[in-house]
């Protein structure tokens, strides 16, 4: 039978993935051949989510296997892509002479110092304010009075460690306390800075920190900045308020999992020791989350603050909120350690699912509806799979370390939604640097509002936009070295994680439902 909601849906995500294909393309091509590459690069990662939910919305069942078979076939073709990339840009790149390259530089510094003063000052201005608006989140206030320019000696010993094969100066505007140095990268920018700042802290000690970054018209440059400005761990207050979240945390796991066993915690605390085996459960996935963060983050030499505790009655915590104390050292890290936790917490609730699937026989145990499954696409195929036929009656027994692991799941995948400084917006920062990410958090607001609005009912993607939108909507500050992208890998790695959560907050639709056999159509 024909269904409006369930065709317009299927249409629009066509729609939509279609203009991003063939707008791809057109940037793709003025590129010539590695542009070309990029693009089909882009579209391997695309294939596995039209021809997902495409089979879906025609009713046609494909078992857990063949979906991981698809992801890591589309992942080694992506991996295989870039590499062919990265060999055919080495073989473009001609060894040029280094006296014409110096004679070049010189000649673009000679024409820089016959511009008119005013248009230097100008030039600097519009640097800092691109600079405030796309690298650094300071007030343009502070830039005025209240700093103490870079020191003059100082500044003489940075400019020594730049030379022709690294990094060569060609104007140098004041920053704050720092410098912007524009100039013209030579070599691998992961080899450069690293050659750069140990130069720096060979000759100034710790004194100052060196940012490799590329201006909004994608050139290169290098920051110089005192270690003063680097992120402060936090004050004995905010210590306060992590624990206090902590603690209402608690009470929110216990009372939502006293909720879903049926009764109010709050009004019959001697059933305390009820609800206390799944709330175990349930910190133990907040906690895997949380140590995952923590164990690439001493890997790495990032120290990360205590979590903030978001508590939430509906499923118990929405996870955490962290800060780094300290400067991440390039989007290779910053990928790590935000994928650390998310996976660690996929993993766990993954495994606590299919051990309460397995416990399941389908008769006896905790009884849910089974429409219950049409909320979630992961866990409606990993139901079809595990219950099969039994899905098609209106209850269905299950063990409740199912429900368990289907939360955790909900509560990672929240947290890797690509918005500001949540983990899925910190790896969509790293893999696809910060207007991309930007993009990214306005277009997850705009969706959790839409939803918001035409399902009333459910609450959950309201408070979380809300979440968003007042505490984590700014992007994670740059790295040290922000040039050099993550390897391919960690891309593919990245965006399967994501495409997974996706998988596990979007719901089945019910016409979509009954052709799977799974619940009873309304």
């Amino acid at each position: 039978m024909f269904n409006l909601s369930d065709n317009f849906t299927t249409i629009a995500i066509t729609l939509v993935a279609f203009i991003i294909i063939i707008w791809g393309y057109n940037r793709a091509k003025l590129f010539g051949e590695i542009g070309i590459l990029a693009w089909l690069q882009s579209l391997t990662l695309m294939s596995p989510w039209l021809v997902f939910f495409g089979l879906l919305a025609t009713g046609i069942y494909i078992n857990l296997i063949s979906v991981i078979l698809f992801l890591v076939l589309s992942s080694g073709i992506y991996i295989y892509l870039g590499n062919l990339i990265r060999k055919k840009a080495t073989k473009n790149i001609n060894p040029d002479n280094l006296e014409q390259i110096k004679k070049q530089l010189i000649e673009n510094i000679n024409k820089n110092e016959t511009v008119s003063d005013s248009n230097k000052i100008s030039s600097s201005n519009n640097n800092l304010d691109n600079f405030k608006q796309n690298q650094f989140p300071i007030k343009i206030e502070q830039i005025q009075p209240d700093f103490t320019p870079i020191n003059e000696e100082d500044l003489k010993v940075i400019k020594t460690i730049f030379g022709i094969d690294t990094f060569f100066i060609t104007e140098t505007i004041p920053y704050q306390e720092g410098v912007i140095l524009k100039g013209n990268l030579r070599g691998e920018a992961d080899f450069t800075h690293q050659h750069l700042t140990e130069k720096l802290t060979a000759k100034l000690g710790d004194k100052y920190r060196l940012f490799l970054v590329e201006t909004p018209e994608g050139k290169p440059v290098v920051i110089i900045l005192p270690s003063t400005n680097d992120p402060k761990p936090l004050t004995l207050s905010q210590k306060n308020l992590a624990l206090v979240l902590f603690l209402a945390t608690i009470f929110t796991s216990m009372e939502a999992i006293a909720l879903l066993l049926g009764f109010d915690l709050v009004g019959n605390w001697n059933r305390y020791q009820e609800v206390l085996p799944l709330c175990i459960g349930l910190w133990i996935i907040l906690l895997a989350h949380e140590i995952g963060h923590q164990i690439i983050g001493a890997k790495n030499n990032v120290k990360i603050s205590l979590p903030f505790f978001i508590p939430t009655i509906q499923i118990g915590s929405f996870g955490a909120i962290t800060r780094f104390e300290s400067i991440i050292p390039s989007r290779s890290v910053l990928f790590d350690i935000s994928f650390a936790g998310p996976a660690a917490g996929f993993a766990v609730s993954f495994l606590i699912l299919l051990l309460g699937f397995l416990m399941s026989n389908g008769e006896s145990g905790f009884q849910i509806p089974t429409n219950f499954f049409q909320g979630s696409i992961f866990v409606g195929i990993l139901a079809k799979l595990f219950f099969n036929s039994a899905l098609q009656s209106e209850t269905i027994g299950i063990n409740p370390l199912m429900i368990l692991g289907w939360l955790g799941l909900v509560i990672n995948a929240l947290n890797l939604l690509p918005a500001g400084q949540l983990d899925g917006g910190r790896i969509i920062q790293a893999i696809y640097g910060r207007k991309t990410c930007r993009r990214a958090t306005i277009g997850t607001l705009i969706i959790l509002g839409i939803v918001s609005i035409l399902n009333p009912i459910n609450s959950l993607p309201f408070y979380w936009a809300i979440v968003i939108l007042f505490l984590q909507r700014e992007l994670e500050r740059p790295s040290l070295n922000e040039i050099t992208e993550p390897n391919d890998k960690r891309a593919a790695w990245g965006l399967i994680l994501i495409f997974l959560s996706l998988t596990t907050l979007i719901p089945i639709t019910p016409t979509l439902a009954s052709r799977l056999g799974i619940g009873i159509g309304l």
